[in-house]
């Protein structure tokens, strides 16, 4: 369930930024453009939060 909903996130945040830049540029809001990209920046947030470790470091006590 979490990546299906990473991947949602990620379709709605970079549609988002999508339609933003592409109105700032004056260009025009292709919606595949942010879909196509969506999929690999799902693809980074699940492979940066597999790496991240869950637990906190170790304190270390002089």
């Amino acid at each position: 369930m979490k990546y299906i909903m990473t991947l949602i996130w990620s379709v709605i945040l970079v549609s988002m930024l999508n339609y933003v830049v592409s109105s700032v540029q004056d260009q025009d809001f292709v919606f595949s453009h942010g879909l196509i990209m969506s999929i690999p920046v799902a693809i980074m947030i699940i492979i940066i939060t597999a790496i991240i470790p869950n637990e906190p470091a170790p304190s270390e006590q002089h």
